[in-house]
């Protein structure tokens, strides 16, 4: 994983100056001096995505400088292939949470890449364990009102991974090619910003400028291993079935796939990038209803759009809304965005009739909804 002799270098000036006073890495770096020596958890969305994975990666390492002793943690599943691979191949330990982990052995929170509405099962426990929240780095809209001590949202920026090299680049961590554990971290770091700007598509000159800075220390084969995983099985049929149920209005292509497994959950945005290849189409959505442990259910859904007057975050959360708490059931950033709604009392039963009378509620519902946002309020559904 080392890179050749003459690839070698030891750190840039820029990383050893300490950053300014008053910045953001010197700010984040005060705090972690001040909670040196405790243990905090490390909280990503329910499906993290390279871009959050990459970011916990780069926090973690960077805590250990401080004495701080982390867990990553998330409540759902990785199901895609790439994000297996990115885990397998980089050796990133992930703590999947169930009822038996002690919460209270954390004396803080680290909210990355989310800022905690796509991981409310997670949230809920550590408000009941009585664990304080700490830090939110973000790239997305904000959701709600943070109580933090370090915030640092940026919708300005393509990744929270953009964010993070920000931070290593101005002095948080003084990237070494002879480290393996460095050179982990920026490839890691190099996927993250490569998949949540469309492979620099949707990029911005801070993405443009984080990546030209860890192509330094990345690991290309390792990353090209990564990013060259195939579609498995389960994901193609799941595409397949969205191309068949897709249903074609103003240049939107909305399909409601039915039911899938939580392993198959990451399907759903790959399904809605594939409807997006279609010729006239400038927005996909696609959602289905993802069964978890318990039989717990969740109407998952992923947007993709091309339009660059359509905010997907404002589009989602206008539509979809808040849950009773005042948390909203989605958002989004520049191109993309993502909402999940509980099922809650309705979840369960086996009865194939049943599920499908369910299904069919629902997914009229959505798209009852979406049609009267884009202005077809007498467009009947099936």
């Amino acid at each position: 994983m080392t890179p050749p002799e003459d690839q070698r270098n030891t750190p840039p000036e820029d990383q050893r100056n300490a950053p300014p006073s008053g910045s953001p890495t010197s700010n984040l770096m005060d705090i972690l001096e001040k909670h040196r020596g405790e243990k905090h958890i490390i909280v990503l969305q329910d499906y993290p995505d390279p871009d959050a994975i990459s970011t916990a990666l780069a926090h973690q390492v960077c805590c250990n400088r401080f004495e701080i002793e982390t867990n990553i943690v998330y409540g759902g599943r990785i199901s895609h292939q790439q994000n297996v691979a990115l885990v397998r191949l980089l050796g990133i330990e992930l703590q999947r949470h169930e009822a038996s982990l002690d919460l209270k052995q954390y004396q803080g929170a680290v909210f990355l890449d989310t800022q905690g509405t796509t991981a409310t099962g997670l949230v809920k426990a550590l408000a009941e364990a009585k664990v304080p929240k700490l830090i939110v780095v973000d790239h997305h809209e904000t959701q709600s009102e943070l109580d933090v001590e370090f915030k640092d949202i940026r919708r300005s920026i393509g990744s929270t991974a953009s964010i993070y090299t920000e931070y290593l680049k101005n002095g948080l961590l003084s990237l070494d090619t002879a480290v393996a554990e460095h050179v982990k971290v920026a490839t890691a770091l190099t996927h993250g910003i490569i998949t949540d700007t469309g492979g620099f598509v949707y990029a911005k000159p801070e993405d443009f400028e984080a990546a030209a800075f860890l192509s330094r220390f990345k690991d290309a084969d390792l990353l090209n291993q990564i990013m060259m995983q195939e579609r498995s099985r389960q994901t193609m049929d799941i595409t397949e079935r969205a191309l068949r149920n897709r249903e074609l209005a103003e240049s939107f292509s909305i399909s409601g796939i039915g039911y899938l497994r939580a392993e198959d959950r990451d399907a759903i945005p790959q399904a809605a990038d594939f409807l997006m290849t279609e010729e006239n189409i400038h927005t996909a959505i696609v959602y289905g209803i993802v069964t978890g442990k318990e039989q717990e259910e969740t109407l998952v859904g992923s947007f993709r759009t091309s339009k660059i007057t359509l905010d997907p975050d404002a589009f989602i959360k206008e539509v979809f809304g808040r849950d009773a708490a005042g948390n909203y059931f989605g958002g989004g950033k520049l191109s993309a965005g993502g909402f999940q709604i509980p099922i809650g009392f309705l979840s369960g039963v086996r009865d194939d009739e049943y599920r499908q009378k369910k299904w069919q509620l629902f997914d009229a519902q959505i798209k009852q909804k979406i049609f009267t946002k884009i202005g077809l309020k007498n467009k009947e559904t099936d």
